[in-house]
Parts: structure tokens; sequence; C-alpha cells
């Protein structure tokens, strides 16, 4: 049977290890490259609650409903009642109950959440194709269905940030800004 001293192990162990090193410093999986400035713009699209990010453009109630029927009521229902997805109108008054409807009008706290959840992720075969437009329009019926806006309101950077949800002072932050300090 043949052994190795401790020695030979040592040696034979160490050349192993610089080898392997410098082979893997020396090759790469060549995965992916690097982001360009443009193409990282094109993904920057988030939306802070307070509004910054909102873009350019406009939508009123009545081109929401032509773009809701079009494009959201398959998911969501007429008028946003639900079925087979989520319900997006009612359950104001149902969040301190048993039974509580979560809705776009009765759970979130700020509006622009909605232009940003829209924008982002609907219509949910093919995220991310409705013109700021059509999600400020979207935006502005959801609103209006949920009594929130009335229906000649124009959403738009200026009026979304105002919008004032009936949620908004349901949540609290798990870490607030010390005071203290």
């Amino acid at each position: 049977m043949f052994t190795l001293s401790s020695r030979t192990a040592i040696v034979l162990g160490s050349f192993m290890f610089v080898t392997a090193t410098q082979v893997t410093a020396q090759v790469s999986p060549s995965l992916g490259e690097a982001i360009s400035e443009a193409d990282l713009a094109a993904w920057d699209i988030s939306i802070e609650t307070n509004g910054d990010g909102l873009p350019d453009g406009s939508g009123t109630v009545t081109q929401g409903r032509s773009v809701f029927e079009a494009q959201c009521m398959a998911c969501h229902g007429a008028e946003g009642a639900g079925q087979p997805h989520d319900r997006l109108v009612g359950g104001h008054g149902t969040l301190d109950s048993m039974q509580q409807i979560r809705t776009v009008g009765s759970f979130w706290p700020y509006a622009s959440t909605i232009f940003d959840y829209i924008r982002r992720a609907m219509p949910f075969n093919t995220p991310q194709t409705l013109s700021d437009n059509d999600v400020y329009a979207v935006t502005a019926y959801i609103l209006y269905l949920n009594d929130i806006i009335e229906a000649d309101d124009v959403m738009n950077a200026r009026t979304l940030r105002r919008v004032e949800m009936p949620n908004a002072d349901g949540f609290v932050l798990a870490y607030p800004q010390r005071t203290d300090k």
C-alpha cells in the first residue's frame, strides 16, 4: 500500500490549491455582460410613495374605463369586482372586522403604489406594455370606482401625489425613525 509522508501531503495539497486558484482566476464562466446606463434606465421605473419618479402623462376616468375593459376586465371582472383574480373595489370599513376585504380602495395606503404596480406588472400576460397615459387612466378609473376621486378628475404626476387614500394611516413603520438622537 502506498502512503504519503505528512510533508509530501502538505506540499502536494498546496500545489493543488495554488493550481486550482490560478485556473479559477484565469477561466471565467462568461455569464452576462456589463449593463449600460441606457439599459439600466429602462428598468429603473420605481415610483416612490410620495410620487417621486412619476412620469409625464395623464389619464381620465373615461379613458381608464376603456383601457380597463380591454386590458384588465378579463382578470379583475367588470368594474374591478374580482374573479377570476383579485377584487380591486370595495371593502371600505372592513379592515377591523373578521371578514376583511382588502382592495386597492380599502387597504392600499398610497395612490402612487397603484400606478407603480400597474405600470410594472400589468396586464398579467403582457406586463409593462401599457403607455404611461394608459396607466394614469386605469389608475384614475380604479380610484374613481373606489369613490376616492371624482369622475372628471385627471390623474398625472401632480394630481396623483395629492390623492388621499382611505387607509393612508393604517400602516405603522416597523422601524420608525428615531427622534432621540
